[in-house]
Parts: C-alpha cells; sequence; structure tokens
C-alpha cells in the first residue's frame, strides 16, 4: 500500500491538518471509519468501490448496507454495524452526511467512541459546514479513523495525473502526446475521462500512442458530443450552436451528437421523479451514483413536458442524421436550439 500524502490541489485547510491518514482515492483501506470527503463525486464513487472489492476479496461473505444520512432512523447504525450470528465483516456507505439528521450527528458522535468490531464505516460528506462537529472528531482521531479526499479536478494537470494513474494502476503507459489529447477529449466530465481510459485498456494492448487515441477518439479534442449536449441542456443556445458548428466543421458525424443527446436526456428521464440517495437511485436504476448526480444538476429548469418533447425531438432528428432527411444539419440544429429552451420553443 503507498503510503498516506497531503491531499490534492483544492482540499480543504482542515484536512491538511488533520491527525488521521490523508488518503488519495486509489489509497483507500478499511478502517473502522472511513471519511470519503470533497466535491468530486467520481471519485468518492469509486473509492467507494476499491473499499468494497477490497473488503470483498478479503471475505466474500461481506455484507454491505447503505444508509441515507438524510433520511436516517434512530438507531440504523448501531443496528446494521453490530456483528451478525456468524460475524460476517460489514461495510455501511453512508450518503448525505453534508446533510444529515440530527439523530444521525447524535448516534455517530456515540459510534466513534466504540466503534463495531469488523464494521467499516464509510462516510460520504461532499462538502460545507453541516457536520463540521463530526468531521472533527474524525480528523482529530476519534473512531481510529482515516480520511480519502476527493478535491474536485480542476486543472488540467489534476485530471492528467488521474489518467495516467489510470493506466498506471493497469500496468500500462501511454505517451505523453496521447495523454494529452485525452485528457483535451474529455475536459468536461471526469467521468467520462475514466470511462475512456477503461477502454482503452480493455481494448488494446501495449503502451497507448497518440495513434491509439486518435482513432478512438478523434474528433472529440476540440469540440465533443457531450459538450454540445451539455452547454443545450444548461440552456447555453450560443455555446452548443458554436461548438456544435466547430465539430461538424472538423469531421465530426451527426450520429454520435444525436446519440449523446439521447443518452444524457433519457438518464434524466429515469432519474426525474426520483428519491432518495445517488447511491440507491444508481442501484435501482442500473446507473453510477455519479450518473444520476449529474442528471439531477443537468434536470434544473426542465419540467416534465419540455423533457418528453425534446426526447420526442432527439427520435425524430436520429432518423433525419441517418438519411430520413435531406439536410441532416438543419435538423440537429433545430434539436440543439429546442434543448437549449427545456423543450418549449421559443414564440
Amino acid at each position: 500500500m503507498a503510503p498516506a500524502k497531503a491531499p490534492a490541489r483544492g482540499g480543504s485547510g482542515r484536512s491538511a491538518a488533520a491527525r488521521i491518514p490523508q488518503l488519495s482515492w486509489h489509497e483507500v483501506r478499511p478502517a473502522p471509519i472511513v471519511l470519503i470527503s470533497g466535491p468530486e463525486g467520481f471519485l468518492a464513487d469509486r473509492a467507494l468501490r476499491i473499499l468494497r472489492d477490497a473488503m470483498r476479496a478479503e471475505d466474500p461473505a461481506l455484507e454491505v448496507h447503505d444508509v441515507d444520512a438524510a433520511a436516517y432512523a434512530p438507531g440504523e447504525l448501531l443496528t446494521l454495524a453490530s456483528p451478525s450470528l456468524f460475524g460476517e465483516p460489514r461495510l455501511l456507505r453512508v450518503s448525505n452526511v453534508e446533510k444529515m439528521t440530527d439523530a444521525f450527528l447524535e448516534e455517530a458522535l456515540a459510534f466513534l467512541a466504540e466503534p463495531a468490531d469488523g464494521a467499516v464505516v464509510a462516510l460520504r460528506h461532499a462538502g460545507g459546514v453541516r457536520g463540521k462537529k463530526l468531521l472533527d472528531a474524525i480528523r482529530g482521531g476519534a473512531g481510529n479513523g482515516v480520511e480519502v479526499v476527493c478535491a474536485e479536478l480542476k486543472r488540467e494537470s489534476d485530471r492528467a495525473d488521474f489518467a495516467a494513474a489510470e493506466f498506471r494502476h493497469a500496468g500500462r503507459a501511454i505517451a505523453p502526446v496521447a495523454l494529452r489529447a485525452l485528457v483535451a477529449a474529455f475536459a468536461d466530465d471526469l467521468g467520462e475521462l475514466g470511462a475512456a481510459c477503461q477502454q482503452l485498456i480493455a481494448d488494446t494492448e501495449g503502451d497507448i500512442s497518440a495513434e491509439i487515441v486518435q482513432r478512438y477518439y478523434g474528433g472529440r479534442v476540440e469540440a465533443t458530443a457531450f459538450a454540445v449536449a451539455d452547454a443545450a441542456i444548461a440552456g447555453q443556445l450560443g455555446q452548443a450552436l458554436s461548438l456544435l458548428r466547430h465539430a461538424l466543421d472538423t469531421g465530426a458525424d451527426p450520429v454520435p451528437m444525436v446519440a449523446a443527446f439521447a443518452m444524457k436526456l433519457r438518464t434524466m428521464a429515469k432519474v426525474g421523479g426520483t428519491r432518495g440517495s445517488g447511491g440507491q437511485i444508481a442501484s435501482q436504476l442500473g446507473l453510477a451514483p455519479w450518473q444520476v448526480d449529474r442528471a439531477r444538476r443537468d434536470l434544473q429548469g426542465w419540467d416534465e413536458v419540455g423533457l418528453g418533447r425534446a426526447i420526442l425531438t432527439v427520435a425524430e432528428t436520429d432518423a433525419a442524421v441517418k438519411g430520413a432527411s435531406r439536410d441532416p444539419v438543419f435538423a440537429l440544429e433545430r434539436l440543439v436550439t429546442l434543448v437549449a429552451d427545456r423543450g418549449h420553443p421559443r414564440a
């Protein structure tokens, strides 16, 4: 196991002064309390998965329980953490700690004084002042825990370090020019960058060259399908049209553009109206928690009528770019405009 190190740039000052080990996401390890802090949801999800897989490899009988601190039922923490009849190890994944109820705060503080044997309690705190008393206690050493700092990766160099670590952990090398191209192609979404790294690892052998990245993701470096969709869904019509035209001028295919809209809008439709934590909804819908969180952000400003109209327009545009229209570019621009208007065309 790599030694603990200072949190990545952008971490809080409180984390830097903590008395417990400070770990990066890929260094996560079992401890009575694992505090996963910071706003970068994708890294937090990845750390939780690594923790679960490590514990399950150690003992396949691992019990995994999910707790929502924002909808906490008194006594839930102690009940789930207590040893079972056969003494299986337990992993409690606690979400929304930044929105915790008073009951959770009281019981979590009491739990720190006497953690349950054989249980690992992973607390996900995305930021904010709520729960400061609990976080200060954990960082001060109560509960004999560790902290995994998931700071937002705002700088290109930080995202490059993340991507390089993905290949390094898989025992693969990537050429510097290929790494730069890959990071540029997925500059707006860390989850998509991580998925791209894993695809290259799974589909290729040997070192990752610039030619391989170009073959897989050419046309995305300057303007990507998801960048167009993200701008339109956020209501930024001018930016979305500019990105679209630049992408088409540099040889991008309209079909993947429509597919990006379809994927994001359908995910929004699935998530819309659901209740519960990102982890719980993700499990129900077969999505990753970061996808649920992203869809919830994307849904701001939308209503059911507009979302339904946008999804129908995506289907029409898909047919248009596949040969049903003599002007597929016009159909694509019409889709971008409608989506930027949140499904309600301007008079």
